[in-house]
C-alpha cells in the first residue's frame, strides 16, 4: 500500500489547532515582523499536520513559512517537528541548477581561470599505453603509466630544480638534466600523460569545419579555396590533409585553423596586379619626313 493511501486527508483535530504553537515557532526562526497570516494546515499523516503562513521578507513573494507539528498516540500534547521556508505556487524561484559543465561555452574561460577535465574524458587517452614494450636496458620501466610518468617527470624536475637553486640560481624554472626520465620522456613525445584521443581529434575536425569550412558563407564567395592559397601554414601530422592555419592578417580567418577547401577574398592569387601595359604603336609618324619637291611639274615645255 502506497504511502498516499495511508496518509489521512483529515487533519488531526489537536494539531490543526494548534496555530499559535506553530505561530512562534515560526516567529522565532525568521525576522521580527516577517510571519503574515495563516494559510492553510495540510495533514501530511496520522496525527501529523504542516501549518502555512504568509511570508513578507522582501524578495520572497509568495514563499510560506511551514511549521509540521505532531502528537503521539493517545496523547494530547502536540509538539514541534520542524520549521522550514517553502516556496508556493505562485513565488518567485531562482532558475533550475545546471552543472559548470552544460553551462560552459566556448569564449566563457577568461584570464586566471581553470577548466578541469575529467579523469574520463572521451577527448583525451594516456600518452603511454605500455603495449610496445621498451627494449633492455630502458630508462622507462615496463610497467609505467600516464601517471607514474608523470609524477616520475614532477619529481625529478623538484629535485634538478633544488639543485639549481643550491647552485645560486633562484629563478625556479625547472631544468630537465640530460640523462633523466623527463629527458627521455620527453625526447620520446611521452613527456604528457595524456593525449588527444580519435574521438577528440575528430570533433575537433568538426568544430574548426563547421566555422572556417566549405559550407561557410565565405567559403561560398571565395574565389579560390585555401588549399592553393600561399598564406596557409600546413598544420602536422593526419591533420595537414584536410587543415592549415591563416596567416593573411587581412583575412577573417587570420590565425584560425581553416579547412583546406575554406576560402576568402583575401587568396594569395585571388587578385594579382596586373603588369604595366605596353603603350600601342603609333597611328601618326611625327619623327619620319617625307620628300616633296619644290616646284610642280612641268606642262612638258
Amino acid at each position: 500500500m502506497s504511502a498516499a493511501t495511508t496518509r489521512s486527508r483529515t487533519p488531526d483535530r489537536l494539531c490543526a489547532e494548534a496555530v499559535d504553537l506553530a505561530r512562534s515557532a515560526a516567529e522565532e526562526a525568521a525576522s521580527p515582523g516577517v510571519v503574515g497570516e495563516h494559510v492553510a494546515a495540510l495533514s501530511e499523516g496520522d496525527r501529523v499536520v504542516t501549518h502555512l503562513f504568509e511570508c513578507k521578507e522582501m524578495g520572497y513573494r509568495g514563499w510560506r513559512w511551514a511549521v509540521t507539528v505532531a502528537r503521539a498516540s493517545r496523547s494530547k500534547l502536540v509538539t514541534l517537528d520542524e520549521t522550514v521556508l517553502l516556496p508556493g505556487p505562485d513565488s518567485l524561484q531562482p532558475p533550475e541548477w545546471v552543472p559548470w559543465s552544460d553551462r560552459l561555452r566556448p569564449g566563457d574561460m577568461g584570464p586566471g581561470d581553470l577548466l578541469p577535465t575529467e579523469a574520463q574524458d572521451l577527448r583525451l587517452e594516456p600518452g603511454y599505453t605500455g603495449e610496445d614494450t621498451p627494449p633492455p636496458n630502458s630508462a622507462i620501466p615496463d610497467a609505467v603509466t600516464p601517471q607514474a610518468l608523470a609524477e616520475l617527470v614532477e619529481a625529478e624536475d623538484i629535485e634538478v630544480s633544488a639543485e639549481t637553486d643550491r647552485d645560486g640560481d633562484t629563478s625556479g624554472t625547472p631544468v630537465t638534466a640530460r640523462g633523466t626520465i623527463a629527458s627521455v620522456a620527453e625526447e620520446l613525445g611521452m613527456r604528457r600523460a595524456r593525449v588527444l584521443s580519435r574521438y577528440g581529434l575528430h570533433i575537433a575536425a568538426d568544430r574548426w569545419d563547421e566555422s572556417f569550412g566549405a559550407k561557410t558563407p565565405m567559403a561560398q564567395a571565395a574565389p579560390a579555396p585555401c588549399v592553393s592559397c600561399g598564406f596557409l601554414l600546413p598544420l602536422a601530422g593526419s591533420l595537414r590533409q584536410a587543415f592549415g592555419v591563416c596567416a593573411n592578417e587581412f583575412s577573417p580567418a587570420d590565425g584560425r585553423v581553416v579547412s583546406l577547401a575554406y576560402g576568402c577574398g583575401g587568396h594569395s592569387e585571388a587578385a594579382v596586379m596586373p603588369t604595366p601595359p605596353r603603350p600601342a604603336p603609333h597611328v601618326l609618324d611625327e619623327l619620319g619626313a617625307d620628300a616633296f619637291p619644290l616646284e610642280p611639274p612641268g606642262d612638258g615645255g
